[in-house]
C-alpha cells in the first residue's frame, strides 16, 4: 500500500454521494461499508455509515443520531463505558445517567432497570458496551432490551453499541450472543486499529439509513452531503481496511479470533500460577492483573492502569514467547519480591475475590 502515501486522499462528505473532490477512496469505503452492514446483518438499502477517524467518533455519531431522535431523552450508560460517550453527553447537552457495573465490568442491569423507572417519561438512549475499555466485559444486551420493554419504553429508546475491540470479534465466536440489526439497535461502532491492525487510526460507524436523515445537510460547494461529524477524512484508511478484509477474509479473522482468546487464557493461567492476581472475562483477550509497583515496568511494556488494576489487550501479533517474557519481567520485579516482603494489593473489589490471590501470600 505504501505506492499510495504520496496522494492526498480526502473523503469529504457523504460516502454515498459523488463530491467534486477527485482524489478520493469512496469506492474502497462503500466497499468495507457493505462488509460490516452484512457482518451485522443490515441490508444494503437500508443502512448508512462510514470510515470514522477513530472509535471516539463512531460514539460521538451513534450517541448524536439518538439525541437527534429523541431530543429530550437520557443517555444511559455503565460506569465501565468509554469517556467519549460521557463526553458526548456534554458536548450534546444530554442529561447522562451513570449505571453502576459488575465486578466483571458489565452492566449491572438491575440498576440499570432501577434508574429508568426514576425517568419513565424520557425516552431512553443507552450505550452498550461490546466489550468495556478496561476489563473487556459485554453487556447483556438481550437483556437491556427486555427491561427497556418491560419498563415500558417501547418506541421510545435507542441502542447505540460501542465495539471498539470486541465488536469485530464477536461474530467469529461461535458461542457468543449476536449484534446484530435483527434487532432493535441504532448503531454499531468499531475501530479499525484495534484488532484489525490498521496502521492509522480508523473506525466503523454504522446506522440505519433512515435514522442519519435527522442529521443530514445538503453543502452545496462540496456537491455532497454532511452527515459526518468530521469534514475531513482519512482517504487511506478506507483503503487499508478494504486490503486487510479481502487478504485475510472470514476464515482468516476467525482463525486469529480464537488465537487470540485461546493465547489471553494463557496469560491469565500463567499469572495466577506464579500467584499474580488476574482475570478475564469469557468471550474477551483482555487480561486483567493486580498493577505493578514498578512504573518501569508500566512504561515498558506501555501498560494502562487503572486504580489498583492494570490489563493487556491479547493481539493477533502477539505469541506465547512475548507473553511469558512479560510474565516473568513482571514476576521477577514485582516489589514484594526484591524486598523480601510481603505487601501484594488485595484487588478483589476490582476483579472479583475468586480471582484474587493475596490472601495466599499473608
Amino acid at each position: 500500500m505504501a505506492q499510495f502515501q504520496s496522494f492526498s486522499i480526502n473523503n469529504l462528505g457523504d460516502p454515498f454521494i459523488e463530491s467534486n473532490y477527485g482524489v478520493h477512496s469512496r469506492q474502497f469505503e462503500v466497499a468495507v461499508l457493505d462488509w460490516f452492514a452484512c457482518l451485522w446483518e443490515l441490508q444494503q438499502d437500508q443502512y448508512w455509515g462510514y470510515i470514522t477517524n477513530c472509535g471516539n467518533e463512531g460514539n460521538l455519531h451513534g450517541l448524536l443520531v439518538g439525541r437527534e431522535l429523541f431530543p429530550d431523552g437520557i443517555i444511559y450508560a455503565s460506569c465501565e463505558s468509554h469517556y467519549s460517550v460521557f463526553k458526548a453527553g456534554r458536548m450534546y447537552r444530554v442529561e447522562c445517567v451513570k449505571i453502576d457495573a459488575l465486578v466483571t465490568g458489565e452492566m449491572n442491569c438491575a440498576d440499570f432497570r432501577a434508574k429508568l423507572l426514576e425517568n419513565l417519561g424520557r425516552p431512553a438512549i443507552v450505550n452498550v458496551n461490546i466489550g468495556t475499555t478496561v476489563k473487556g466485559a459485554i453487556d447483556d444486551l438481550d437483556r437491556i432490551i427486555s427491561i427497556l420493554v418491560e419498563c415500558g419504553f417501547q418506541n421510545r429508546f435507542y441502542i447505540h453499541c460501542d465495539g471498539a475491540l470486541a465488536g469485530l470479534m464477536m461474530p467469529f465466536i461461535r458461542q457468543a450472543p449476536k449484534v446484530t440489526f435483527t434487532k432493535p439497535i441504532g448503531s454499531v461502532s468499531v475501530s479499525g486499529h484495534k484488532f484489525m491492525g490498521c496502521p492509522v487510526p480508523c473506525g466503523v460507524v454504522i446506522t440505519k439509513l433512515e435514522h442519519v436523515k435527522v442529521l443530514s445537510t445538503d453543502i452545496e460547494y462540496l456537491s455532497s452531503r454532511d452527515a459526518t461529524i468530521m469534514g475531513s477524512r482519512n482517504g487511506h484508511a478506507p483503503m487499508y481496511l478494504w486490503y486487510t478484509l479481502n487478504k485475510k477474509g472470514y476464515k482468516g479473522i476467525r482463525k486469529e479470533v480464537q488465537k487470540c482468546l485461546r493465547n489471553a487464557h494463557h496469560l491469565a493461567n500463567r499469572l495466577k500460577e506464579m500467584g499474580v492476581s488476574a482475570s478475564l472475562n469469557e468471550l474477551s483477550s483482555t487480561v486483567v492483573f493486580e498493577r505493578p509497583q514498578d512504573e518501569t515496568f508500566v512504561h515498558k511494556w506501555q501498560l494502562a492502569c487503572e486504580s489498583n488494576i492494570a490489563h493487556v489487550v491479547v493481539m493477533p501479533n502477539i505469541d506465547v514467547e512475548k507473553l511469558d517474557d512479560f510474565v516473568e519481567e513482571l514476576v521477577a520485579r514485582r516489589a514484594w519480591h526484591e524486598r523480601k516482603v510481603f505487601d501484594i494489593l488485595c484487588v478483589a473489589k476490582d476483579i472479583g475475590q475468586e480471582n484474587c490471590l493475596c490472601s495466599l501470600h499473608n
